[in-house]
Parts: C-alpha cells; structure tokens; sequence
C-alpha cells in the first residue's frame, strides 16, 4: 500500500441527508412533549437536590434539553410524563456529578486513547458515526478513567451526528487477544449507557466473536435492556457492496426502510477501515495525528452548534435537527411561529 493511500484523520460528518425530515407529533406525543418541556421551562425551576445558589440550570443543561432530547426520554420510559421528568433531572445530576462539563476534558482521557482502542470513523447507511473499540489495544489498568473515556467518547459521537442523526453505529473487533472488561466494569458502562444515554445506540456490530467471549456476553445480557439487545449484531458479512447485517438479511433484497425492518446493509465499504472489517478505507491510528484532528473537529462542530443555538434563542427545547441543519448550511434556519423549520 502506498503512503498517499493511508488516512489518519476522522472522516468529516456527511453534508447530504441521510434521513427523511422529522415527522409531526400526533396530539397524544405533543401533549406529553408540551407537559415535560413546561416542567422545566418554569421561570421558578430549580433542579432538585442541588446546593443552595447551584438549581439553576447552566448554559450547556438548556442546550442539552433540547425538544428531540426530550422526546428522547419520554420514549424510553414508555411515555409516562412523570418519569419522563425524574429520569432526565436524574441525568442532569449525574451529568453534574460525573463530571461531563468538568473533569472530562481531552486532556482528562487522552491516556487512555494513546493506543487507539477507541475511535471514531466515518458514517453507517443510517448517516450515524461509527466508533470502534478494539479490545486487544486496552493500555491501561481497570479504573474511574477508563469509563471517563467511553463516556467522553460518546459525547464526541454525539457531536459529529448529522441533522436528523440522533444515534451512533458501535463496532466492536474481537480480533487478536481481546482483554475482556470485568463484569462491574461493563456492568457500570451497560448502566451509564441505559440510563443517561436512552435511544442513543442505532447498532452495535460485533466481530471475530470467539466463543469464550459468546458466553461472556450471555452473561451479561440479563442486565441489558431487551431493546439494545435487538440492536446487537454478531459477526457481520462483509461483500463487494457493503457490510450486511446477515446473509440472510443481504439476499432477502428487501428496502427495509419501507418495512420498518433494521437496515439489510449497515456500512458502505468507503465509509469502513480495513483493518479487522475489509472497508476501503485504509485508516492506520496515529494518536499524534488522530487525536488533535479528533479534538479540534468536535471542538469547532460543538463552538458552530452553540453559535447556532444561541441565535435560535438560547432556550430549553431548541430542536437539534435546526441547529444542525443551521450548522451544515452556515445559516440560522427560519422557523415559524409553531418552532418548525422553514
């Protein structure tokens, strides 16, 4: 392979669209979505126990508590308002407590991405940036920071998500001699995923399983939520068109998004590596290259994205489809007088 072939650096987040325009709440979603929203836009709420002087919600809360984060949550507690409210000023703590805005800094976790057992690079069929984790790569002892990284990460695939992008493709290669996390270990990431990061989790590809790891993940999936499961693919087939969700699903030819069915071909070849998935992509890590281009892609995408919020009036349930839609065009969208982008 020639050294020209060989890429370093994230692949930029895609500018043609990937899904259709969000749909319209039916009244029953609408009204649930307007009593949630109307919790926290109270002018006297203060999130409950914090410090005195501390219930105020920050500049990065409101823009977190956007209108399609809501409706995030309200899904995942099956559309039950009350829960709704308790699960996402559960997340707001948490977020505080865990240190998201704080301690989770680049500088924080970098350590711990030397190796490259965790990155991000390009974009499913869905449009939903793939971030991988190599097992075999693991460099650091069990501990606090190792989970700061997958959260920091997560929070970095939320940046490079598209407008109408709401959710990440995991991919997870087996190969070479795996380190498998203890079970507490990926039972607090399980449990930090499940709680705080509802509906987040659009596939997870799984490959060169060996079977000490199969009944390794047998073990654990009583503590993962029945629906993540679903969205759980082992051993993935790969072809001269893409990387397939399974033979079966491949060869049934079905277009799987008029069925409803998870989608037959989950990555084209040009937006997958080589190494371990038989992309077209010849990414090779190189922390000094591959981290700053990481930081400074988000950083930029993340200071555009609040730019973008700002001008679209800075508040609780500003639609992340608009800001990003503003972002990709390098223009504030018009919206109407019901909040619906023009």
């Amino acid at each position: 392979m020639a050294p020209s072939d060989v890429i370093h650096v994230p692949l930029p987040v895609p500018t043609h669209p990937t899904v259709p325009l969000p749909r319209e709440l039916t009244e029953k979603e609408q009204a649930e979505y307007d009593s949630v929203f109307a919790h926290f836009v109270d002018p006297g709420y203060v999130l409950p126990d914090t410090a005195p002087g501390k219930g105020a919600l920050m500049e990065e809360e409101r823009m977190w508590l956007s209108h399609e984060c809501i409706l995030r949550y309200i899904r995942a507690t099956k559309h039950n308002v009350l829960e709704s409210i308790k699960r996402l000023e559960g997340t707001l703590k948490w977020r505080r407590e865990f240190g998201i805005y704080t301690t989770i800094t680049a500088e924080h976790v970098e350590p711990e991405a030397l190796t490259g057992k965790e990155f991000l690079f390009g974009y499913d069929t869905q449009g939903r940036p793939g971030l991988y984790m190599c097992p075999s790569r693991q460099n650091t002892e069990e501990g606090p920071r190792q989970i700061h990284f997958v959260v920091w990460m997560l929070e970095r695939a939320t940046d490079l998500m598209g407008p109408g992008v709401e959710t990440l493709a995991l991919l997870i290669d087996y190969a070479d001699k795996a380190k498998n996390p203890s079970i507490s270990t990926a039972r607090q990431v399980l449990n930090i995923l499940q709680t705080h990061y509802p509906e987040r989790l659009g596939a997870a590809l799984i490959a060169h399983l060996p079977w000490l790891l199969l009944a390794f993940y047998k073990l654990i999936t009583p503590f993962i939520d029945p629906v993540t499961v679903t969205k759980m693919i082992f051993n993935p087939v790969k072809d001269d068109n893409g990387l397939w969700r399974s033979t079966d699903a491949r060869d049934k030819g079905e277009d799987t998004s008029k069925t409803g069915e998870p989608e037959a071909k989950v990555f084209e070849l040009d937006q997958l590596v080589s190494e371990g998935w038989s992309g077209s992509q010849t990414f090779v890590y190189a922390h000094n290259v591959y981290w700053p281009a990481l930081v400074e892609m988000c950083e930029t995408r993340r200071a555009e994205m609040i730019r973008v919020w700002r001008q679209l009036g800075g508040v609780i349930g500003i639609k992340e489809w608009d800001v990003k839609v503003g972002v990709r065009d390098g223009r504030v969208p018009e919206v109407n007088a019901t909040g619906q982008a023009l």
